[in-house]
């Protein structure tokens, strides 16, 4: 018996292959279109193309290092050691202890006077009056006058032995005070000739007996006075 198809059955087979036909042409066209974009995104290297207008604004900033933090440094702790004692004295409970005993102080009781530190009164110390050297009065030597007083000094000289065995001579200088009541003080060798000289010179000055002294607005005053005495063999 032969078995008919219907015309229905085949118009339904025949659409279901157009479908499938059209499924994979779209599908054809879609996968053509990636790869070709592919391609167009690579280089002719083979590596991928970048876009320099799109790097412009990219900013590279470059890695920091941190430093290594450096630890503080450790303030060194100063040891102090304590000398022990070598050996310790053990005190005998039996020893006997001093006692000091507490006075109580009365109140009531006045307390006796304090001492009263007398001080000594300061002592004046005294002033050198004035030595003038220029006088209204000028000091008068014993004798009256300057030539009685060197005829003195001629006679009283002693020329000593051992500047003349040398034939040591010379003018010696020599400087005093006539104080106010007449006395000579103060006798110096201003220029020396020999230490024998001067030595002998200074001892006529003071064996001189008493001066008038010089005067300043009438009072007696301390003058200064300068006298060369000549050393001369003969």
């Amino acid at each position: 018996m032969e078995v008919k198809k219907s015309s229905k059955a085949n118009l339904e087979k025949g659409k279901s292959l157009s479908f499938l036909m059209g499924l994979v042409l779209a599908l054809s066209v879609v996968f053509v279109a990636l790869e070709w974009h592919s391609l167009d995104a690579m280089g002719d290297d083979g590596t991928d193309k970048v876009d320099i207008a799109d790097m412009e604004d990219v900013m590279f900033i470059p890695d920091q290092q941190q430093e290594p933090e450096t630890p503080p440094e450790e303030t060194p702790v100063e040891t102090v050691e304590v000398a022990l004692p070598e050996e310790f004295k053990v005190v005998d409970n039996n020893t006997e202890v001093v006692k000091i005993a507490l006075v109580s102080v009365d109140e009531k009781k006045p307390l006796p006077p304090a001492p009263v530190i007398t001080q000594a009164p300061p002592q004046e110390v005294e002033q050198e009056e004035q030595i003038f050297e220029f006088v209204e009065s000028n000091p008068v030597p014993p004798g009256g006058s300057q030539e009685a007083l060197l005829k003195w000094i001629a006679r009283t000289l002693q020329y000593p032995e051992i500047a003349a065995e040398n034939g040591v001579q010379g003018k010696v200088i020599v400087q005093f005070v006539v104080e106010k009541d007449g006395s000579i003080s103060k006798a110096t060798v201003v220029r020396g000739v020999d230490a024998s000289l001067d030595k002998e010179a200074l001892r006529v000055i003071n064996k001189m007996d008493k001066w008038q002294p010089g005067k300043q607005g009438g009072k007696p005053v301390r003058v200064k006075y300068t006298l060369p005495i000549q050393f001369k063999l003969q």
